[in-house]
């Protein structure tokens, strides 16, 4: 899975961070997840946790610009992980 993206200014779609191989490393399940969007962009809703990935919505940006977005876990056992997705904004 990339962890690079380009979105167009207008577009409000959907990103994912898959937790599935590290998850089956530590023996463990995500119990909560929290995504950080920076200034600049918007978080559409609340996160979606389904059994090892995690998915937001997000809208906005300004042209030309890079943001890291973020996915924090926290799984069943306490552990406490967080991998960034990149999205570089440019019109499509």
């Amino acid at each position: 899975m990339s962890d690079s993206f380009t979105k167009d200014p207008s577009a409000r779609l959907d990103y994912s961070w898959d937790w599935s191989a590290w998850l089956a490393e530590v023996a463990d399940t995500i119990s909560s997840a929290t995504v950080t969007v920076p200034t600049g962009l918007t978080a559409v809703g609340s996160p979606i946790v389904g059994d090892t990935i995690v998915t937001q919505r997000v809208s906005g940006g300004t042209v030309d610009a890079v943001y890291s977005v973020v996915c924090q876990i926290v799984t069943g056992g306490g552990l406490i992980d967080e991998r960034s997705i990149y999205l570089t904004i440019k019109e499509r």
